[in-house]
């Protein structure tokens, strides 16, 4: 089958999502690169591979987010020459992906008159010529860690000055660098270097049995533990043609949709304290509070890790646990109702969240950015709706958006996404009532060696992909997670500029990127 006016030809790949792969050479790929642009289709992700053991060369695999589900793109790369074409010529979110790739496989975009070269991931904790997720690199090996001096850029002028800030920072807040160059108080530029919190995730994944991964999926961002172990069991159920039990399906949604609201319940209370409004921060975090112990009695983890697993759930619900939730939602529904209302009629919050920290819908657009910081610049998606697998293809869910693209917006979209997600609840434990007892997961099957699947979720901040690609002996020879944040955090560059350093802070919390799910 063919998408857009191009000569691709994808098949499409076995599983519950609507996904599809073709083959290209770079002319190809830069054409249908080219058409989702100008269609108005989003750029997801990109990554690459090492498949000289065998008897191939490198390999770039581009993803996209089509009207029919996710299209996904291989260009082959010869062993001695594996350069392709800058594709953030045409989708800048690409940028900082391409530098990642060559940081640890070695397969560099070709230079164009913008192609941006500097380091990404490495941060001289290994030497150039070291790229640890080839295939023949010994992962045991390790080095000294050298002080390297990013190319950060400058900004001259009458008056202007720098602000460093982090890697390290006064408090939990995980590690990621901050350069704003400013007159007075006002911002001019901010560039930002992450890879701080580099795990060697990836490679990790190599040495894991393909049943038992979805652990590791679970912590590359521990708040979105539902999403990504979502993610990554869809993909292996793709790959090993295995379906999970209807009423797993529905346990599944009913944890993301209790994900969703609990970390919205956070990022609406830190938003109130970052603007001076503790009360936020304390209501806020008290109903945050008995959200996760209620997940912890009935699932077994307050952040419900390791509640789904490949081919299902591990843990059904408790016989009054439908009870239960029902009454949590309407006891958490009237509250967050009435500090909705304590935080709309407040004149010092709203001045200090309207206006700040905007992101206009067309940069956001041009930047990729998706999720709830892209549906608050008008950014019309959410997979739930536009690529629903089951059991989100059998009701409506209604998508929240907001024209603005300021701190104001983005703490809207929060409130009414909890009460769209408690309105879900209400409907998946109607179903799960009606459903009798049974199967919570079915065994995953033996996969070949080769075989390959996507997942592909709504996480409660964006969407969250996985590629997986089956070993020898029921292992895994890559899998890549993707994580929204990578085509989000470029856009709060944009969106800083012109405010105040002091509205940093809270411009930042209005956003909440992961640093660690870009940094596998």
């Amino acid at each position: 089958m063919q998408f857009l006016d191009q000569p691709l030809e994808f098949t499409a790949l076995p599983g519950a999502l609507a996904a599809f792969h073709a083959t290209a050479d770079e002319a190809g790929l830069v054409a249908f690169a080219s058409q989702v642009k100008q269609s108005g289709r989003r750029f997801i992700a990109l990554w690459g591979s090492d498949e000289r053991d065998r008897n191939a060369g490198f390999a770039l695999h581009v993803a996209f987010g089509i009207g029919a589900g996710l299209a996904l793109v291989t260009l082959p790369l010869s062993a001695e020459n594996p350069e392709y074409p800058d594709l953030a010529a045409i989708f800048p979110a690409a940028n900082r992906m391409q530098r990642t790739a060559y940081d640890l496989l070695g397969i560099r975009a070709r230079s164009g008159p913008e192609h941006d070269g500097r380091p990404w991931l490495r941060h001289a904790n290994w030497p150039a010529d070291f790229f640890p997720l080839r295939r023949d690199t010994d992962s045991s090996l390790q080095f000294d860690t050298c002080n390297e001096e990013y190319a950060f850029v400058r900004v001259e002028g009458d008056g202007v000055h720098e602000i460093p800030v982090g890697p390290i920072h006064a408090g939990i807040i995980e590690p990621g660098q901050f350069r704003f160059s400013v007159v007075g108080e006002k911002v001019l530029r901010l560039e930002q270097r992450m890879g701080w919190k580099h795990k060697g995730i990836e490679k990790r994944f190599e040495q894991l049995p393909l049943a038992d991964a979805y652990r590791l999926a679970g912590r590359v961002s521990g708040d979105s533990t539902v999403a990504y172990a979502w993610a990554y069991s869809l993909a292996a159920e793709s790959l090993t043609g295995c379906t999970p039990p209807p009423r797993a399906l529905w346990l599944r949604a009913l944890l993301l949709e209790r994900e969703r609201i609990a970390n919205h319940l956070g990022d609406l209370g830190y938003l109130g304290n970052d603007a001076a409004l503790s009360f936020g921060l304390s209501q806020f975090m008290r109903l945050r509070e008995d959200w996760l112990r209620l997940s912890g009695a009935l699932f077994g983890h307050r952040l419900l890790m390791n509640s789904i697993v490949p081919g299902g759930v591990a843990h059904n619900l408790p016989a009054e646990g439908g009870a239960q939730i029902l009454a949590q939602c309407d006891s958490i529904e009237r509250e967050v109702r009435i500090l909705k209302d304590i935080y709309d009629e407040h004149a010092g919050l709203q001045d200090r969240f309207l206006t700040t920290g905007r992101l206009a819908p067309a940069l956001a657009a041009e930047l990729s950015v998706s999720g709830l910081v892209g549906r608050a610049s008008s950014q019309t998606w959410d997979l739930r709706t536009q690529n629903p697998i089951a059991p989100y293809d059998q009701f409506d869910t209604q998508i929240v958006t907001h024209r603005n693209g300021d701190v104001a917006a983005r703490v809207t979209v929060r409130f009414e996404e909890v009460f769209e997600s408690l309105r879900l609840t209400r409907l998946i434990l109607a179903q799960l009532a009606e459903q009798p007892a049974g199967e919570l997961a079915t065994r995953l099957p033996a996969a070949e060696d080769g075989a390959f699947g996507v997942g592909w979720i709504e996480g409660w901040r964006g969407d969250i992909l996985v590629a997986l690609t089956a070993g020898t002996a029921g292992g895994i020879r890559r899998c890549h997670c993707h994580d929204p944040s990578w085509r989000i955090w470029p856009a709060l560059e944009h969106a800083v500029m012109g405010n105040i350093v002091p509205d940093f802070p809270l411009i930042n919390k209005s956003f909440n990127l992961s640093y660690c799910g870009e940094d596998l």
